[in-house]
């Protein structure tokens, strides 16, 4: 996803700050004058922007998840709606047949009674399976809510998780600059950074 690839390319940069950072500290490896030392806690840096990393990753993969889901419910919402459509136009097709026959029934009722019974029986006839039409056209319906209030969990979750992979992103990329710049204090507000996106990660997990 395309999540996974920016926070990949993000620490890859990091890393080769760091390597370079590490190298420095031991002189460059013998060729040319000696670099001042790499700071104890870029050591900590690579660490931390690991961690962040990892989670990074696991954020951006439910985020996809349950988007996908999100998209499916949706469909299935779509599909059952038009199930439930069908079915009240067959109820409505029956109810007319219905009420059609029952007029029959007493237009001929002196006249033919057994053609009038013959129209009654068709009259309730049309009547019962009316109602098992109704029955599984409220059902639908009842599917279709299901599935858009489902959509809308899986979409809520899925803005947590991207939100998430947005702060750790920015985390990295501030831990980059730090190992960079050899600023310490872009590396805090890195880890507070991080640490919302944490926050974030967790309110996704319980929504």
């Amino acid at each position: 996803m395309e999540e996974e690839l920016e926070t990949g390319e993000l620490k890859e940069t990091l890393d080769e700050h760091v390597e370079h950072a590490h190298h420095a500290e031991h002189g460059g490896g013998g060729h040319g004058p000696a670099a001042k030392p790499a700071p104890t806690w870029i050591k900590w840096l690579s660490l931390s922007t690991a961690m962040v990393a990892v989670l990074a990753a696991v954020a951006s993969l439910l985020s996809g998840s349950n988007s996908n889901e999100a998209i499916l419910e949706k469909s299935n919402a779509m599909l059952n709606q038009s199930l439930a459509s069908d079915q009240w136009a067959f109820y409505q097709a029956k109810s007319l047949k219905g009420a059609l026959a029952a007029s029959e029934a007493d237009i001929v009722a002196d006249s033919k009674p057994a053609v009038a019974e013959k129209f009654a029986a068709d009259s309730k006839r049309y009547k019962v399976e009316g109602e098992e039409i109704q029955k599984k056209a409220e059902h639908y319906e009842e599917q279709v809510k299901e599935n858009d209030e489902r959509s809308e969990h899986l979409m809520h979750k899925h803005h947590k998780f991207a939100i998430t992979v947005t702060l750790l992103q920015i985390s990295i990329a501030l831990s980059a600059i730090a190992a960079l710049t050899r600023r310490r204090e872009l590396w805090f507000v890195g880890l507070t950074t991080s640490g919302a996106g944490a926050v974030m990660f967790v309110m996704g997990l319980l929504a």
